[in-house]
């Protein structure tokens, strides 16, 4: 299955981009026609976007994951699934770019449909009606429409260009570059309204192949499917199931006079299909599960290292320092230290968790920014990308980083011993440790070995 840490990091950093100008009618419609569909954090999340772009701009500042993570008070596996649900409704679109090691995004904010889109969608106002019910979604089509004015009982006398400018034959037109009025070549574009671009449909769920070859083009001309009537085929039987057998003699039913396909009655025909199968009932949108579509993994259970894995490489250094601190809010300090160091070494967020735990637990629980950057750079430079090679490292050079938290100086000739018993992370194995052992606690006030299982309960407490 691919994890969303797979997809982005924390420290990857992103650009808003709009696809035209958003206007204030443009929130209204995802407030009320799209929030329903797709929940309070993708609608959180696009907003937070919104945000960043400047009015009658078209660009944002460049800013890290870990900042939308802030905002938004969600973990990065939340992230991830609010910006898909965007992505499949149709209001962001995503573009990826890597070098030299690094990841970018462009997060492209699409303008909503309009409302009248909307509600002649077939797709989109099934789900609404079938997730608000009929009385508010009345109420909303009424808020979205207007009385119509009856202009039939009155006569145009708007006057044309010609009556009312005349153009001056003596004028000196001014010869320049053809650019000049251009946007090709300027690398600048103008700020301007574009139309929505509805769902991101895959037409590669339907067979359109099969479907065509059960009918002669006596029965259906070919050049009834146009563009329109395929967008609305795929949505129908994405909606409602229909495979390309069925949606054959929906077709047929909808055949006009004139040998083209009215697409009213091929919705009709479809509901109608629909509600016989399933009991008058109309389908409801669901978010696909995380992998669906990727090739299933064994079914077996995690073992325990593996829980660990993915307890670090899925939560949010934020709350592993909850965790360790049971379940008290980490102080600002601190998060600003995890904060500064992760993005300037541009570590992973399993390989900042490792780092997390392992610093506490070697600084009798005190973040200390100095000697956590100090780690994290050598893991920096030495490639480290996931929570498992980080707990590998942490066990070769045990010893070193020992010596970075006592002060001492390196000095492989000759060692000397811990002061006090050590306390290290419960994936910290014996064969992490030296072959000395250590001397007795020099502190009888301070129970250390006590104070390690305690904590080690915790962080198990708070896996499972």
């Amino acid at each position: 299955m691919k994890k969303h840490w797979n997809e982005i990091q924390p420290i990857d950093h992103y650009t808003v981009a709009t696809n035209g100008m958003l206007q204030e009618y443009d929130r209204k419609i995802i407030t009320f026609l799209y929030q329903p569909l797709i929940g309070s954090a993708p609608y959180s999340l696009f907003m937070s976007l919104w945000g960043e772009v400047e009015e009658n701009r078209l660009w944002s500042l460049e800013s890290a994951h870990y900042h939308l993570m802030n905002v938004l008070s969600a973990n990065l596996q939340e992230v991830y699934e609010a910006r898909l649900k965007l992505e499949g409704i149709g209001l962001l679109k995503v573009f990826e770019k890597k070098s030299d090691g690094e990841r970018r995004f462009v997060y492209e904010l699409q303008r909503p449909l309009s409302p009248r889109e909307f509600f002649h969608d077939g797709m989109l106002n099934v789900y609404l009606y079938q997730k608000i019910g009929r009385t508010h979604y009345m109420r909303l089509k009424n808020f979205f429409t207007d009385r119509a004015v009856e202009k039939e009982q009155y006569s145009e006398t708007t006057r044309s260009f010609q009556d009312v400018f005349t153009s001056e034959q003596n004028i000196n037109f001014l010869q320049h570059d053809a650019n000049a009025d251009s946007e090709s070549g300027t690398g600048r574009q103008f700020v301007q309204y574009n139309n929505g671009s509805g769902l991101p449909l895959d037409e590669v769920d339907f067979d359109f192949q099969l479907l065509l070859s059960g009918l002669s083009e006596a029965m259906v001309p070919r050049k009834a499917f146009n563009v329109k009537v395929k967008d609305t085929v795929v949505k129908l039987s994405t909606l409602y199931g229909i495979d390309p057998l069925q949606m054959r003699n929906l077709l047929l039913s909808a055949i006009d006079s004139e040998d083209e396909i009215d697409l009213e009655m091929l919705r009709k025909a479809a509901r109608d299909w629909y509600q016989l199968q399933s009991g008058d009932k109309l389908p409801e949108l669901t978010a696909r599960s995380r992998g669906a579509k990727e090739i299933k993994t064994s079914d077996k259970p995690l073992s325990k290292e593996e829980e660990l894995l993915e307890y670090l490489e899925t939560t949010s250094p934020k709350d592993v320092l909850a965790d360790i601190s049971n379940g008290s809010t980490p102080s600002k300090s601190d998060l600003q230290a995890v904060e500064e160091v992760m993005l300037s070494q541009k570590l992973p967020i399993g390989v900042m968790n490792v780092l997390i735990q392992y610093v506490l637990l070697k600084t009798d629980m005190k973040l200390t920014k100095g000697y956590m950057e100090k780690i994290a750079s050598h893991w920096s430079r030495k490639k480290v990308t996931t929570a498992a090679l980080a707990m590998d490292l942490a066990k070769k050079e045990h010893q070193q980083y020992l010596e970075w938290a006592q002060g001492k100086k390196e000095n492989k000739s000759r060692r000397k011993k811990p002061i006090r018993t050590e306390k290290l992370p419960d994936w910290f194995s014996e064969e992490g440790k030296t072959d000395e052992a250590p001397s007795a606690s020099q502190d009888d006030d301070y129970d250390f070995e006590a104070e390690k299982k305690k904590l080690e309960e915790e962080l198990k407490k708070f896996r499972k």
